[in-house]
């Protein structure tokens, strides 16, 4: 005999229909401010040799316009999330969203190149907060069920962003002008920002008393502390001289005052006894890891493809992109087989990939040909792209609501610190196997010997992640079971 159905279910499944498309309208203005914030990424460096003409600047002049974006980015992204976990989420975001906007048109119509890089690093801090709590509101707006599949779709738009930002900015040029890599920002921003005022939920208010204080001497300390190692891995664009130890010496200086400053802090920005979490330290240790490695397909692609494989630019631009779009086309069924099948089981099967995908290109051979270097990035990639979303998913799944904007910061800082340290020490390992000063005159067979060799160190950094996640998961099963 059937049931008959209560006043409260009808009343609680009308409520559910009522916010699954506000549920959808929401995760459209995050994905379109995580595609935004990955996007001002990639797009500028296409531009930097039109730039240099344009302002008659030196090439080192003008990759400020790079610089001033990601190391606006990676010092503040934990205090922005930190801050947004104060002050309101949604306030902060929409804020974030409109500097981004602001700053894109200022970009655009900049007349001196340090007016442009000024507009660009605040242009970072917009990004850095879209960036920060476009991942901590997914807690807020979609069901517990749904986590992986909403981070799927989140890194799916970063790296659909990342993708579409050289052949964009390429396209953008030829047609327009270099003013136009940033004014393509400004309707989609005001997209964005509509869409997040309209369908993200509404900041809970406390009682001012109730408010934790904002950290001012742990935001100032980790700030120069990450500016001084962010200098230090990218100037001097693969010589490292004095100026960059001493600025490693300094960031080394800033950790241990910055964990002296947070331990006696009242409300520090981050609390130190987060890290004995051992699934979240964990995570950002691997996070860092293995986006070092992923820096190594972006680094040695390039002259591998062109150098040992003779391909022109056209075509080296080509199969570079396979890579972010098997990553963008990999992300939503991630956060499916995620959501069904476990995060910890599939971030142990990511690793793997990555790490099958690093021996093969270690081993691969030039005869080959282009199938001998795409077939080892595509499991690469799908590695990559299911490692991530089951690592993302892992971490903000049962993270505390008062903790979320900074647990993201803290996620996306790993993986930043992983991308600009790969940058530096994987070109090194590159120009040291390749025995060469110079990789751009470097012989064919020498540029195919540093890839290989490479790529056998990237394959070792993945079976240290490896690692972290088996420990890992044994000693989150040991504390539930004590």
């Amino acid at each position: 005999m059937l049931k008959p159905i209560s006043a409260g279910q009808n009343e609680a499944a009308a409520r559910s229909a009522e916010q699954a498309p506000s549920v959808r309208w929401a995760l459209v203005g995050l994905s379109l401010s995580m595609l935004l914030s990955s996007l001002g990424t990639s797009i500028a460096n296409v531009g930097l040799p039109t730039l240099a003409e344009a302002f008659t600047a030196s090439f080192q002049e003008v990759q400020w316009i790079v610089l001033a974006y990601l190391l606006a980015i990676t010092t503040l992204i934990v205090s922005v999330g930190r801050l947004g976990d104060i002050i309101g989420r949604r306030r902060l975001l929409l804020a974030g969203i409109l500097l981004f906007t602001v700053a894109s048109v200022l970009c655009g119509v900049a007349p001196t190149l340090w007016l442009l890089i000024a507009a660009r690093a605040a242009q970072g801090l917009g990004a850095a907060v879209m960036m920060a709590l476009t991942m901590a509101f997914v807690g807020e707006t979609v069901p517990k069920a749904k986590t992986g599949s909403a981070m799927g779709l989140l890194g799916t738009m970063s790296a659909m962003g990342t993708a579409l930002g050289p052949s964009l900015g390429g396209a953008l040029i030829s047609g327009l002008s270099w003013r136009a890599i940033f004014l393509v920002n400004a309707p989609l921003g005001i997209l964005a920002l509509l869409l997040a005022h309209r369908y993200l939920p509404v900041d809970r208010r406390q009682p001012r008393t109730d408010r934790a204080g904002f950290d001012n001497v742990g935001t100032l300390l980790l700030a120069l502390t990450l500016a001084a190692y962010a200098l230090a891995m990218t100037m001097g664009r693969g010589s490292f001289g004095s100026l960059n130890m001493a600025l490693l010496l300094v960031a080394a200086f800033g950790v241990g005052l910055f964990v002296r400053a947070e331990a006696r802090a009242a409300s520090p920005l981050i609390r130190l006894a987060m890290f004995r979490d051992p699934v979240l330290s964990a995570s950002l240790a691997m996070s860092a890891l293995v986006s070092t490695v992923m820096m190594a397909t972006l680094v040695v692609g390039p002259f591998y493809l062109s150098r040992t494989l003779g391909l022109d630019e056209a075509l080296v631009g080509l199969v570079l992109s396979v890579g972010p779009l098997v990553t963008a086309l990999t992300g939503v069924p991630a956060g499916r087989i995620a959501d069904r099948f476990g995060v910890q089981r599939m971030t142990i099967i990511g690793l793997i990939g990555i790490a099958a995908g690093s021996f093969s290109l270690s081993m691969t051979s030039a005869t080959l040909g282009i199938f001998g270097y795409i077939a080892p990035i595509v499991v690469i990639t799908v590695g990559y792209g299911v490692f991530q979303t089951a690592n993302n998913t892992a971490v903000m799944t049962d993270v505390r609501p008062d903790q979320r904007g900074v647990t993201s910061g803290m996620l996306n800082l790993s993986r930043n610190l992983g991308l600009i340290t790969g940058a530096s020490v994987m070109g090194a390992v590159f120009a040291l196997a390749s025995a060469s000063t110079d990789v751009t005159t470097a012989r064919p067979e020498a540029v195919a010997t540093g890839m290989r060799i490479t790529f056998v160190v990237a394959a070792i950094l993945i079976i240290v992640a490896l690692t972290i996640a088996v420990g890992s998961r044994a000693l989150s099963r040991h504390i539930s079971s004590g």
